[in-house]
């Protein structure tokens, strides 16, 4: 990775470059789930939800806050990414319309009423410049930036007027974001005293962390400790460092990731939120926005920093926690979703910390809407992020999965189709053409649990890659020539909640697979209101040897049909052995406290199936462990 220098332009350079939107195609089952969500709530709501279809940024008399910015912010990259004329019609429609409405002072969208704070609220005018600048990259229209360096100049002026405050001044880094992307394309000084401006009115999250107050589990919402302003906060540090050059800025991500694991960490990668900071407790739930967010900020990170454990950690999030939270065919989602889930239902008496008694069914907009305009984020922009250009005008792949990649270097026309059903499998290959030789630099990220891993050149020797680092290969391309990497995903375990345990295998989180029983309780189809019950039983502690989870877990796998991420047709499992605990049962509405491990069972020793996370719909993913003096190797 090159050395981090500063820029002459005024701000530290990032690690790496994003691509063009459009620049990668997704293939495989990475398309597939990309048309999923075209084909559901993503590529549909504005056709029958009032704050999309009646939004007051397209001149309607519905929501004309944050909402429309938000649906905007995940349909444009979607629409570019599948290349699907449809919805490139409908971003063309808003963004056009947005335009044409664009205030003689500059200002950008409706102006808002008592029930958003006031007047020139500008945190959704931060959601759509980010929208705005994705579009831009995808079609060229220079009417785009224009119309940003107005409406950046209009808030210029009133920040001298009205400080951030509110929803503004914790989420300030989403306006840093565009107002760089602007500076860089621009070269006007202004922009950078522009962001100066922002960031001395913004909440300082850095110093919250120094001293970190939310250590347990929160009852009282507070702005400061709300998990989505906590997720969009993790790229903070980073953002601020480009303007600064600070270095205590720099480390300070590392410091806001390891206090949220700390203290109320996931085995997916997130933390928990419901709505508030909730703890380690695996009954708590996570927010969908949080789950978005937390990967548009590694998104973030990775540009800026280029550090593999945030990549790592994006993956994990990506391929466990983000499928989780909708129904397959992504026509519902949940407000929270939870590790250990055993049923999703109405209920007063519910665990959450803050939300309401529907937060964790899935539904069209359970609890509130917010994560309704939010969701559609999380696949594209991974998707867009897969892959990023070097400062030395080469290629690293940050993010397996199966694409096409096509760029411009040195004046060579550049293909490079990724083949795999990784994270299904443990090989990837590597279709590299040029329409004429070329020299760069081709960086391949090993990820941190990839112990083993080897790279190959056409026919040459398998050449060992360490865990943790950037494979580097520089050469001349020519016509075409592949590579074959293979990361051996090997059974983990990780300790968790009261000694308990989750496996892994890859970027893969596991857990148990319940039967269910789906229960229309409202809305009209295919955009219903559904719960979700136990059909099996869920009160499981495990016969494991977590030091060699080998010895009593055996893998299998088979062909991928369809989406993964469904629990009839996930690719993979993993085969274990477990007793019933009949003292583990459910309380508030959810499965209760988990007890400590070990634990002892009199109950009969049962063939468990686990599943990818990402599969589930009902699950257990924090297990007890059962007491065991003697562990043999299981026959299967």
């Amino acid at each position: 990775m090159a050395k981090q220098t500063k820029s002459t332009r005024g701000l530290v350079e990032n690690a790496f470059t994003t691509l063009p939107l459009g620049s990668i195609r997704p293939a495989g089952w990475l398309s597939t789930q990309l048309r999923i969500q075209a084909d559901g709530l993503t590529g549909h709501l504005d056709e029958f939800w009032p704050d999309i279809a009646d939004s007051a940024w397209i001149g309607g008399k519905g929501e004309g806050w944050e909402r429309g910015p938000y649906w905007l912010d995940g349909l444009v990259p979607l629409a570019f990414l599948l290349d699907d004329e449809r919805l490139k019609q409908k971003a063309h429609h808003w963004i056009t319309s947005i335009l044409h409405h664009q205030q003689s002072d500059g200002w950008l969208g409706p102006f808002q009423d008592a029930n958003y704070g006031y007047p020139y609220d500008p945190w959704p005018v931060f959601v759509l410049l980010k929208a705005m600048t994705q579009y831009q990259e995808a079609t060229g229209d220079h009417h785009v930036i224009a119309a940003i360096e107005r409406c950046m100049q209009k808030l210029l002026a009133l920040l001298t007027q009205q400080p951030l405050t509110s929803w503004a001044m914790l989420r300030s880094t989403e306006l840093a974001l565009s107002t760089y992307w602007l500076y860089e394309r621009t070269g006007e000084a202004w922009l950078l005293d522009f962001a100066q401006t922002v960031r001395q009115q913004s909440f300082d999250w850095l110093a919250l962390y120094q001293d970190f107050p939310y250590t347990t589990r929160q009852h009282q919402w507070t702005f400061q400790s709300h998990v989505v302003n906590n997720a969009m906060a993790i790229k903070y540090p980073a953002v601020w460092y480009r303007l600064s050059h600070d270095l205590h800025d720099r480390q300070g991500v590392h410091l806001l990731l390891a206090t949220l694991d700390t203290y109320h960490g996931q085995a997916t990668g997130v933390f928990t939120g419901d709505e508030v900071l909730a703890g380690k407790n695996p009954s708590q739930g996570t927010e969908l926005c949080a789950v978005v967010e937390s990967m548009f900020s590694l998104e973030t990170l990775l540009t800026i920093l280029g550090e593999i454990p945030f990549a790592d950690r994006l993956e994990r999030i990506a391929f466990n926690a983000l499928p989780a939270t909708f129904k397959p065919d992504m026509w519902a989602h949940q407000y929270d979703q939870q590790a250990n889930q055993v049923l999703c239902v109405v209920a007063e008496d519910r665990v959450y910390t803050t939300n309401g008694p529907d937060a964790n069914i899935f539904g069209l907009a359970p609890n509130y809407g917010c994560c309704t305009a939010n969701m559609h984020q999380g696949w594209p922009k991974c998707a867009s992020h897969l892959w990023m250009r070097t400062p030395d005008d080469g290629l690293v792949a940050l993010i397996y999965a199966p694409c096409v990649i096509t760029t411009d270097i040195a004046g060579a026309s550049v293909r490079v189709e990724v083949l795999t059903t990784y994270p299904f499998e443990e090989n990837i290959h590597l279709r590299i053409s040029t329409d004429r030789p070329v020299h760069f630099p081709l960086l391949l990220r090993i990820p941190g649990w990839a112990e083993g891993a080897t790279v190959q050149l056409e026919q040459g020797e398998r050449q060992e890659a360490r865990a943790g680092t950037f494979y580097r290969m520089e050469r001349e391309w020519s016509g075409r020539q592949d590579v074959a990497l293979h990361l051996p995903m090997a059974i983990r375990t990780q300790a968790r909640y009261h000694n308990s345990v989750a496996i892994e295998r890859g970027p893969l989180v596991y857990a148990l697979n319940i039967e269910e029983d789906w229960r229309q309780i409202g809305g009209e189809l295919p955009h219903a209101d559904w719960e979700v019950h136990p059909k099996s039983p869920w009160n499981y502690a495990l016969e494991l040897d977590r030091a060699q989870p080998e010895r009593t877990c055996v893998f299998t796998s088979r062909a991928l049909s369809g989406t993964p991420f469904a629990p009839e047709s996930a690719p993979v499992s993993i085969q274990v052995q477990g007793r019933r605990l009949p003292t583990w049962i459910m309380e508030h509405h959810a499965a209760g406290e988990l007890p400590e491990s070990p634990v002892r069972s009199s109950e009969p020793l049962e063939d468990l199936t686990l599943i990818p996370y990402g599969s589930t719909n009902l699950r257990v993913t924090e297990f007890p462990v059962l007491e065991n003096k003697v562990l043999q190797r299981n026959v299967w």
